[in-house]
């Protein structure tokens, strides 16, 4: 889930991080209606400077692309059986199996905030039959869901790290979105996996970016669920990704049973 995110920020002059503010009035890469993950591309982060006391915004590849891939032919073959775009908080640390996770150096050093205005996901609602009765099979009613506060603008929680490519010899700063358990809202959206985003509040969020941070204040950060009655979410268009709008409401009979 969250593989499909918005960044619209078009009306701030700075992005503000609790006392830090930054100035993003002529950063253009912010004024995205959405993207889609799987298509690989670089996304704005925001990356901690000074020991956690300040930040910069810079974009970064969406893929925490793991070290036992060496070139793209190799990365190009994993991907059409894994996907990296989001790393799973309760297994941030140490996975099903009691190992080390493959995000572990990245929430123990890489951890950085993901921009948002809104991010995408499915809900699978009931086909009606000629009768009016409930079928087995779904329709997927696509949503937007954002938070509802003065700021046009929030943060996800995000693991990286610099991957390797030996072929060429060069290095890429890549990183992961850090999801959890769905709060009250989502379940009701992304009602298969119950997944969302884990969003951070700004305290929480400057928080995230300390460097000294212990393993288990990182595992509670990074399972933290944002609390529902701060969020907002409507169906949307299905073709929402060709939208120069994508955040518009759809029509009327398109709506959800939220």
């Amino acid at each position: 889930m969250c593989y499909y995110n918005g960044c619209r920020v078009s009306r701030a002059e700075y992005i503000r991080l609790m006392a830090i503010e930054k100035e993003i009035k002529n950063l253009q890469f912010l004024n995205r209606p959405v993207q889609n993950g799987f298509d690989y591309k670089d996304w704005p982060v925001a990356v901690p400077t000074n020991n956690g006391t300040d930040i910069d915004i810079q974009l970064m590849h969406w893929e925490y692309i793991p070290d036992s891939i060496h070139d793209a032919d190799e990365l190009m073959a994993a991907r059409k059986n894994f996907t990296w775009l989001n790393a799973k908080g309760e297994n941030i640390l140490v996975n099903d199996k009691g190992n080390e996770s493959m995000y572990r150096d990245g929430a123990l050093q890489g951890r950085v905030l993901v921009l948002s205005t809104g991010f995408y996901e499915w809900q699978h609602v009931p086909k009606l039959g000629k009768r009016g009765q409930a079928l087995k099979a779904t329709e997927k009613i696509p949503h937007y869901i954002t938070v509802d506060g003065p700021e046009e603008y929030f943060f996800m929680a995000g693991v990286s790290r610099v991957w390797h490519n030996l072929e060429l010899d060069q290095r890429a700063a890549t990183f992961a979105v850090v999801t959890t358990e769905a709060n009250e809202l989502m379940q009701k959206i992304h009602n298969t996996k119950r997944r969302m985003p884990v969003i951070l509040p700004p305290d929480l969020a400057l928080e995230w970016l300390q460097p000294d941070l212990s393993e288990e204040r990182i595992q509670e950060l990074a399972t933290y669920r944002f609390p529902a009655a701060k969020m907002k979410a409507w169906p949307v268009a299905k073709n929402f990704l060709q939208s120069s709008e994508p955040e518009k409401e759809a029509q009327p009979q398109q709506l959800s049973l939220l």
